[in-house]
């Protein structure tokens, strides 16, 4: 039961997300509207997005773990000064792709 809770390596991954979209695509980043902005918030974004996947098939997040990595990468990023819609979508897009992954990780034989 104590395991459920346990938390040690989703806040060690969130803070390293966290740490590499900040470091990576600063929110000043995100006030030009160039298309080389756009091709490098792509850039990050899928790279970023293998970790989250490679994260997702390692481990197996209940709902409390997952909503627990969402709610600190997106006040990290707050924190850092990204807007709200920015934070929001990107930290839900984190937490869906791990609840996919998890849901095809526990249908797989």
């Amino acid at each position: 039961m104590l395991k459920w809770f346990d938390c040690k390596e989703v806040d060690k991954f969130a803070d390293w997300v966290a740490v590499e979209i900040i470091k990576r695509y600063p929110p000043t980043g995100l006030d030009t509207d160039s298309k080389k902005s756009a091709q490098r918030l792509k850039k990050v974004h899928d790279s970023l997005f293998v970790r989250v996947e490679a994260f997702a098939w390692e481990n197996k997040l209940n709902f409390y773990k997952r909503a627990r990595l969402g709610n600190r990468i997106k006040w990290a990023m707050r924190d850092a000064g990204y807007p709200l819609p920015f934070s929001e979508s990107f930290t839900h897009e984190v937490v869906t792709v791990i609840s996919v992954i998890n849901a095809r990780a526990k249908r797989a034989p």
